[in-house]
């Protein structure tokens, strides 16, 4: 739903990127979504016979760093400059500035800098 898609400035979005947003998805500026990522913010209500559609939005903050082939499920926040590492399954909020990855993703890491770059 396109609609509801919000792309901040200066965002880049690799090939085969999937968004399924039935909600509101926001992706901040400077951010870069590696190949093959899906960011999800639909599931199903496994109680319910029907299995009716449920929605949780998904809010990227800036200078976030998705890594290849990561999936980030409904009502997931990632914190301003945090780097998910390839492969990650993201099902919980994850701390600003800080390297994170796994099944499922965990800080690792803060995210420090050197001062000549």
């Amino acid at each position: 739903m396109p609609w509801l898609l919000v792309i901040g400035d200066t965002t880049a979005i690799a090939e085969d990127v999937e968004f399924y947003n039935f909600s509101k998805l926001i992706i901040g500026s400077t951010v870069v979504i590696s190949q093959k990522s899906i960011l999800c913010d639909g599931s199903h209500d496994y109680l319910a016979v029907t299995f009716p559609l449920t929605t949780k939005p998904i809010v990227v903050n800036d200078t976030v760093w998705i890594a290849s082939r990561t999936f980030v499920g409904p009502g997931v926040t990632i914190g301003e400059g945090a780097v998910i590492g390839a492969c990650s399954v993201v099902t919980k909020d994850i701390p600003e500035w800080m390297v994170c990855a796994g099944h499922p993703c965990k800080p690792i890491k803060k995210r420090e800098f050197e001062e000549n770059v």
